[in-house]
C-alpha cells in the first residue's frame, strides 16, 4: 500500500492538494494515459521541490505511481516514508541489470505507472541518461511526458511516445517538446543524450 491508496488518507490529501495548489498559484494540466502500464517522463527535474509537487500530481489526477530514487533516500528516518510514496531504492553506484529488472517487473504487474527524470539528478546536467528509454522499449510500452513548468505554474501530463526504432530522432523529438518548460531551477538545465 502507498500513500496514494491509503483509505480515507488519500482522499484528505487529495483535497488538501487541490487547496494548497490552488493558494499558491499552481495548476494542473492533462490527464492520465488510458492505459494500464506506462512511464512517466519527470523533466526538468531540477530542484527538492520538484518531489512535492510529484506528489501534488498523483494526488491530483489518482494515479499510484512507482518511482526510482537514490538508495540514500530509503536510509532512516526518512527511508519507510520515501518508500510509502511508491519508491524505489536505485544504488548507483553499481551496473546491476536495472533496466532488465524494471522491465521484469513491468510484465509482471497488470497496471504499472512509473516516474523516472532522465537527468538522474537535481544538479545540472549536460545529457540525459537514456534508461527511461530502453526501459519503455523492452516493456513495450509508451512514454507520458509529464513536467513541470515554474513560468507558468503548471504541473501535468502531456502527449504520450511510442519508441520506435531510432533513439536519437525519437529523443530529439522528446526533447523539443521540454524546449519552452522551465524548471524550479531555471539556471539547471539539461542539453542533449547520454548513452
Amino acid at each position: 500500500m502507498t500513500i496514494f491508496n491509503t483509505p480515507v488518507l488519500s482522499n484528505l490529501l487529495r483535497f488538501a492538494t487541490k487547496v494548497l495548489l490552488g493558494l499558491f498559484g499552481w495548476r494542473v494540466e492533462g490527464q492520465l494515459p488510458d492505459i494500464p502500464k506506462f512511464i512517466v517522463i519527470g523533466a526538468p527535474h531540477t530542484s527538492n521541490w520538484d518531489f512535492v509537487l510529484f506528489l501534488a500530481l498523483a494526488f491530483s489526477l489518482k494515479a499510484n505511481p512507482k518511482y526510482m530514487g537514490k538508495a540514500e533516500l530509503f536510509r532512516w528516518p526518512l527511508g519507510g516514508f520515501f518508500r510509502w510514496c511508491g519508491g524505489i531504492p536505485v544504488d548507483r553506484s553499481k551496473s546491476t541489470g536495472l533496466v532488465e529488472q524494471t522491465v521484469d517487473a513491468i510484465n509482471r504487474a497488470d497496471r504499472f505507472i512509473l516516474v523516472i527524470t532522465p537527468e538522474g539528478t537535481r544538479k545540472e546536467v549536460s545529457s540525459w541518461k537514456s534508461g527511461f528509454y530502453h526501459i519503455a522499449r523492452q516493456a513495450g510500452i509508451p512514454l507520458a511526458l509529464g513536467f513541470i513548468d515554474r513560468r507558468r505554474k503548471a504541473i501535468g501530463i502531456g502527449p504520450t511516445f511510442v519508441p520506435g526504432d531510432d533513439m536519437d530522432a525519437d529523443m530529439k523529438e522528446i526533447q523539443s517538446y521540454y524546449s519552452g518548460i522551465v524548471g524550479i531551477n531555471p539556471r539547471r538545465k539539461y542539453i542533449t543524450l547520454q548513452n
